[in-house]
């Protein structure tokens, strides 16, 4: 019976161990997405602000005809 506790709480603590280092590769991938998605948030504003420019552009060239 001793061997059997024994063995029961070896396995909790491996399992306890993986808990951990499972929360800390959960928290640097977040930290790489974090990184990822504020790198990326300009582009849609470049596009849309290439879109305005260009319809202006157009129109101002309609206009000076």
């Amino acid at each position: 019976m001793s061997g059997a506790v024994t063995r029961v709480e070896t396995k909790l603590d491996g399992i306890g161990q993986g808990v951990t280092t499972l929360g800390t590769a959960v928290a640097d991938h977040e930290t790489r997405l974090r990184t990822l998605e504020r790198g990326r948030w300009p582009l849609p504003t470049i596009g849309a602000l290439a879109g305005v420019a260009g319809a202006v552009t157009g129109a101002l060239a309609l206009v000076a005809r």
